[in-house]
């Protein structure tokens, strides 16, 4: 008898050290670029870490896609932005009025918190200005909160600890996404001795590497090109802004995480020249990098603990 109870007690104390070791969890909500791809939504990754819920970016889709996971985008603790191209912003009103609303995927009761750098508070306060009626007209209609719709920011103007919160520490980074796209930022999340980071929208960046050197998990966007579409100025353009597969396996190597991602991943074609295809970026990536890798899809999950666990999602 006394074998058997320490038997049951070792599998239960095993089932809960995995449960705390998987307390870390990270979804890719949307991998695309602003192409309007069915497939893949605007780019937006969501982080449930700790008890708490963090997203960086809103790109369009966000609340579909944290429904299909059942996630309310009510429960929503800090929204984080790495820079302010539209592709990255578009969501935010969709993301902060939905989860104000009384349905069980809304009735969020406490301030919409947003971090991000310079110029958070200018987007905020005109999207305020923008639905100021249709936040009125709720008020009086649904008597929704108006502690809910109510908007927290904070900005940030360089390198460090932007948020810190119960064990959970998320430190913003300065990446380079073309001298015109300033501010900029990437983000590294940490958590009982593990680490993620979101590289944001850059070219090849020593910074990305600083932050990224160890980490269980490194998700970096890029953009690729077929060689004969590299004459058209539009294609130059965009390659300049972005890290080809190339240069993003130079940052995983030299980074080396347990497990580097995609996201944000650019495909570009012309009415004469198809787009590259997921052979092509990983072919690509290989020339410079042979360790783990994935190419990101909408809804694939990463569970970061002692090893990094990877989840297709299923209908």
């Amino acid at each position: 008898m006394f074998r058997g109870v320490v038997v049951v007690c070792a599998l239960f104390l095993s089932a809960v050290q995995a449960y705390a070791e998987s307390d870390f969890k990270v979804t890719l909500l949307g991998t695309a670029t602003p192409a309007p791809r069915p497939n893949r939504f605007g780019p937006s990754t969501l982080v449930e870490v700790g008890g708490q819920v963090l997203l960086f970016d809103a790109g369009r889709g966000v609340p579909i896609r944290m429904g299909q996971i059942k996630v309310p985008v009510g429960k929503i603790d800090v929204l984080f932005i790495t820079h302010y191209h539209s592709d990255h912003v578009a969501g935010i009103p969709d993301v902060w009025l939905t989860g104000w609303l009384g349905p069980v995927f809304g009735r969020r009761k406490t301030p919409f918190h947003v971090i991000g750098p310079t110029g958070a508070k200018n987007l905020m306060t005109n999207l305020e200005k923008a639905y100021a009626l249709d936040i009125g007209i709720r008020e009086v209609d649904e008597k929704l909160p108006p502690q809910g719709i109510a908007i927290n920011v904070e900005e940030f103007d360089k390198d460090g600890t932007v948020y810190e919160k119960n064990g959970v520490k998320v430190i913003a980074f300065e990446v380079d996404h073309g001298a015109a796209i300033k501010p900029a930022y990437g983000y590294r999340i940490e958590y009982k001795g593990h680490a993620a980071l979101i590289s944001g929208d850059t070219r090849y960046n020593q910074n990305v590497i600083k932050y990224g050197t160890g980490v269980d998990l490194l998700i970096h966007e890029t953009a690729i090109a077929r060689p004969e579409l590299m004459s058209n100025l539009f294609a130059q353009a965009i390659i300049a802004h972005h890290t080809s597969p190339h240069d993003v396996g130079r940052v995983f190597a030299q980074a080396k995480p347990k497990l580097g991602a995609y996201t944000h991943m650019s495909f570009l074609s012309s009415e004469k020249v198809p787009e590259p295809t997921l052979d092509d970026l990983v072919a690509q990536t290989r020339e410079t990098y042979n360790g783990p890798l994935e190419v990101g899809e909408d809804l694939m999950s990463f569970e970061i603990g002692n090893t990094v666990t990877v989840h297709r999602w299923k209908q």
